[in-house]
């Protein structure tokens, strides 16, 4: 299913722009995605949720009553990232999920940003996360040394301040977005021969993909799905992830696995009532 086309002829560096997901269960996801996450709900209505902040769609939930339920082994989604803009940012989310019990699945301290991890209702992973300034870094032949070690959750709640969690806050994005395949060599010949991110970090079981010189917006991974093959739709779990600065906006790509690549040129807003 892969298109060979390639749309590395561009103006600007890429960046996702929303995740989309197909779920059964609408009220139910989108009150977790509000209240665990702190997304905002910007536009409603019947079978869809639009969630974001300052207007800006991060998140798109589609209901599908019919839809199979998507198994953890297939290919699809990893995780959908939401990078928050300072690490005190992050500090309070995290206080808000203590405090909460939010159910945390993991939380990392990757050198170039520190991550905590957990689930949705309906088994779609999720990220929120920091990243550390770019100066501290380390890069070296084109490929950012990232870690996986223990966070100092303490060090980290403290950064926060007396200031508690009011949401999501201005200039959050979804920072990147990890997948799941079936094996990395076709992954790397779409992701980076076809859509021309850089190979930005190589590590067992994954590959990580950049643009503008940031450390991934896309990732794949086989630690789950080695051996996964195309999609069978309709399922649950990741319907489509958008890519925004593209020169050929409008397309919409399929990696080897099925999974929908939309290219766009700006980001989807809401716009006031």
């Amino acid at each position: 299913m892969t298109n060979t086309s390639t749309v590395k002829e561009r103006t600007a560096s890429l960046s996702i722009g929303r995740v989309a997901l197909t779920v059964h269960d609408l009220d139910r996801v989108s009150d977790f995605y509000q209240q665990a996450v702190g997304l905002h709900l910007l536009r409603a209505e019947a079978g869809f949720a639009a969630l974001g902040v300052d207007h800006k769609v991060l998140l798109e939930l589609r209901c599908d009553p019919a839809a199979r339920r998507r198994a953890p082994r297939e290919a699809g989604l990893f995780h959908t990232a939401f990078l928050l803009p300072t690490r005190a940012d992050l500090g309070r989310w995290t206080g808000h999920a203590r405090q909460t019990r939010q159910p945390l699945v993991g939380a990392s301290d990757h050198g170039v940003s520190e991550a905590l991890y957990l689930t949705d209702p309906e088994g779609n992973g999720i990220e929120v996360y920091a990243d550390r300034p770019r100066s501290s870094w380390s890069w070296e032949n084109g490929q950012v040394a990232m870690v996986t070690e223990s966070l100092d959750m303490e060090a980290l709640i403290a950064s926060g301040g007396p200031q508690s969690w009011q949401g999501i806050p201005t200039g959050s994005i979804v920072g990147h977005v990890h997948l799941q395949v079936g094996a990395l060599a076709p992954a790397e010949a779409f992701y980076s021969g076809v859509l021309g991110l850089e190979v930005t970090c190589r590590y067992p079981g994954a590959v990580f993909y950049g643009s503008g010189g940031y450390h991934h917006h896309l990732a794949t991974n086989i630690w789950n799905s080695r051996g996964a093959g195309v999609r069978i739709e309709p399922s649950t779990g990741l319907a489509d992830v958008e890519i925004v600065g593209a020169a050929s906006g409008g397309q919409t790509l399929f990696d080897p696995w099925g999974t929908a690549i939309t290219l766009a040129a700006t980001a989807v807003r809401v716009q006031n009532e």
